[in-house]
């Protein structure tokens, strides 16, 4: 994905770009991504679903999907694949999106985006102080899930194909890893 050469703030791109661009925003760089693989959607559809299910069941709040942008400040803006916000911070869902830190955030990452999900995202989720972060790896079928402890990301579970999982901030919450990754016929 390339960056382009130059400094953005969140009020230029959304002046630059119509709303329905994949772009995002870290520390001032502004990222472009191509729409992603079927193997991707159908892990976000699979989890998500999951997730949306539990969420609604138990009223906690609110789970939406990319291309959605989540604003932190105005230099730094993300599209996570899977955005959780608890009932109490959805004061901070507006028109342009989530304008604040939502509660959960999964990525789903590619060749492509390996470094900035696992690296640069999880330094600036854990930096603003996002409570749970689920990086999950297709390509490995590998979930790695993270909790917030004194202002750091703590590993709460490494699964590899098989196994729960299970988050720590919704209680109750449980997937079975096999069944959120797609059967590879693709």
């Amino acid at each position: 994905m390339p960056m382009l050469e130059r400094l953005w703030t969140y009020p230029e791109l959304v002046e630059a770009f119509a709303p329905e661009t994949r772009c995002e925003i870290i520390k001032n760089q502004l990222f472009m991504s191509p729409a992603p693989n079927t193997e991707h959607q159908k892990i976000s559809r699979n989890l998500g679903s999951d997730l949306h299910l539990f969420v609604k069941k138990n009223q906690r709040g609110e789970v939406l999907f990319a291309p959605f942008d989540v604003i932190l400040d105005d230099n730094n803006v993300v599209q996570p694949d899977i955005v959780f916000i608890a009932q109490e911070n959805l004061k901070y869902l507006t028109k342009r999106g989530f304008e604040g830190v939502p509660d959960l955030l999964v990525e789903i990452i590619s060749p492509s985006t390996f470094y900035r999900d696992s690296e640069e995202k999880k330094k600036l989720y854990e930096q603003y102080g996002v409570k749970e972060y689920w990086l999950i790896d297709p390509a490995n079928q590998v979930v790695e899930i993270f909790y917030l402890e004194n202002q750091q990301y703590q590993l709460h579970q490494f699964i590899a194909e098989q196994g729960k999982m299970t988050s720590r901030l919704l209680a109750g919450f449980e997937v079975d890893c096999k069944d959120i990754f797609p059967e590879r016929n693709l």
